[in-house]
């Protein structure tokens, strides 16, 4: 399957270094759509351990920047039903951003101000 990545260097044609996008360009639609749904399949799914773990941060790293203690942050990692806010405050503080992304009448829709 292909996977996107923007200016990712494919191979060498006369010379010449292809990228990605130039590759997918020359094949048939179908292909590149499936292989595009593919990808959306093969998305991480990760709990808020693993998510930090990706991060390289320690409980107690993450408990300095959101002024939590370590034990705090260990029962908010074994939680399973989180505030939004909670959410948010989290991953950014691991340098990332929450979307929130609804399925809707076979829509998928990002959902603002949330």
């Amino acid at each position: 399957m292909f996977r996107r990545h923007a200016g990712r260097t494919l191979h060498m044609v006369k010379g010449r270094k292809k990228t990605l996008d130039e590759v997918l360009a020359r094949l048939p639609p179908e292909e590149v759509a499936e292989a595009e749904r593919e990808a959306e399949r093969e998305i991480l799914e990760l709990n808020l351990r693993e998510l930090r773990g990706l991060a390289e941060k320690t409980q107690i790293d993450l408990g300095r920047v959101l002024g939590m203690s370590q034990p705090e942050i260990s029962r908010t990692e074994r939680g399973s039903d989180h505030l939004l806010s909670t959410l948010k405050r989290y991953v950014e503080a691991l340098g990332g951003e929450v979307e929130v992304v609804a399925h809707v009448a076979g829509r998928t829709v990002k959902l603002r101000g949330v």
